[in-house]
């Protein structure tokens, strides 16, 4: 296994299991609850297959879906399996997605006493309208009581996700949602614009396969394509962001990815933020195993996804095979220009002695550099503001 810096890989679990679709979302799941027995059974295989390959991690997600809609029963006979197959540094960060609707005091002590210690909530927006359009389950009032229960459970690391750029949202009303959501003292704020089209480029575990069409693969995009919502226009996309940026940053929080917002705290006397590690695997191009249907995983040089279906899953895996849809293993050039793509999303950005392995990059470095897209800061390549609103652009600038 190629091990590109100093992290300890890390794990991630696809559970593909909602109560209800959200019109938006493009990540697979089911809505069918009967096949949860029988995707556990297939997962544990799955683990068997990897134990020996990636033994150790010092962080586990699990993600969706909605993790947090499995019953205590089976979320605990999971994470059992997990552990007996894997092992996980002490100090790991272990994080669950959870939607608001699901959070019970009963639930938050199973979390605890699973050794879950980060909690990613599903909140979205606290107008009750917009809620509505994009059919989540839950409602402000909810998350509010969601929060409160968390709390007083004892979780100290908390992450928000939030969602901007709606189709008639006004900067009053996000910006409205983002006063509310920090006057709960998140660690963590996730703030995704929505997208119908192929919008900015998701994280590994989210690519699409290649043969799907983003455009078309939710009822949302279908309703955009027939003319019924009509969502803001590039300018309006940009102002979205920059309010974002600037406001969370104002406030104190760490804006050290394009879409994601960390507060600082203290650990051990020192003065840190509470930064998602595991997501941090993704951007730095460290090593990552993910397991059940429509899981990504990457090794250093070569990455693969499973099935996006709960049946050819576990029929791949009750017949003793990995249930493997496709793999790719990167050239060179492959890895370099990843390196690009996914540095400029960061607050790390790019080397700057890989951005010189093109020849002529100097002279777009200083063009981009003018432009105010990019700076140069001790031997790093770091975009700005302006350069993360077009940072799928930029790795384009030094490519052959």
């Amino acid at each position: 296994m190629i091990v590109s810096n100093n992290y300890l890989p890390g794990l991630y679990i696809h559970i593909p299991f909602c109560k209800t679709k959200c019109p938006y979302c493009d990540f697979y799941s089911s809505t069918d609850p009967s096949l949860i027995p029988l995707f556990l059974a297939a997962l544990d295989a799955e683990a068997r297959l990897y134990r020996e390959r990636f033994p150790v991690f010092d962080s586990l997600f699990l993600g969706g879906g909605t993790p947090s809609w499995l019953g205590e029963a089976h979320l605990a006979g999971l994470m059992k399996n997990l552990r007996r197959h894997f092992v996980f540094a002490p100090d790991s960060e272990i994080t669950l997605e959870a939607n608001p609707d699901d959070i019970t005091a009963e639930k938050l002590r199973l979390f605890r006493d699973l050794g879950i210690n980060r909690l990613s909530l599903g909140v979205q927006s606290f107008d009750e309208a917009e809620l509505r359009f994009l059919g989540r389950r839950h409602t402000a009032g909810q998350t509010l009581a969601a929060i409160d229960l968390i709390r007083a459970a004892g979780f100290t690391n908390l992450g928000l996700d939030l969602m901007y750029g709606l189709p008639g949202q006004t900067a009053a009303a996000w910006l409205k949602t983002l006063e509310m959501a920090l006057s709960l003292a998140p660690e963590h704020l996730s703030c995704y614009q929505l997208t119908v089209t192929a919008g900015e480029t998701p994280a590994p575990r989210e690519t699409p396969a290649p043969h799907e069409t983003l455009a078309l693969r939710t009822p949302m995009a279908r309703r955009a394509a027939r003319g019924e919502i009509s969502l803001p226009d590039e300018e309006t996309q940009r102002e979205f962001f920059l309010l974002t940026a600037n406001f969370l940053t104002a406030r104190g929080y760490l804006h050290y990815e394009i879409s994601n917002f960390a507060r600082p705290g203290t650990q051990a006397g020192s003065l840190c933020h509470y930064l998602c590690r595991h997501n941090l695997k993704y951007w730095t191009r460290t090593p990552y195993l993910g397991l059940g249907p429509a899981a990504h995983s990457f090794d250093g040089r070569r990455r693969w996804w499973n099935f996006s279906s709960v049946e050819k899953y576990c029929l791949s895996l009750n017949a003793g095979e990995a249930p493997v849809a496709e793999a790719e293993t990167l050239t060179p050039e492959q890895i370099r220009l990843e390196t690009l793509a996914l540095g400029f999303r960061t607050r790390e950005g790019v080397s700057l002695a890989t951005i010189r392995e093109q020849p002529g990059a100097d002279a777009r470095l200083a063009t981009l550099t003018q432009a105010g897209l990019v700076r140069v800061d001790r031997g790093r390549v770091l975009a700005t503001l302006d350069g993360l609103v077009v940072a799928d652009r930029l790795p384009l600038e030094f490519a052959d």
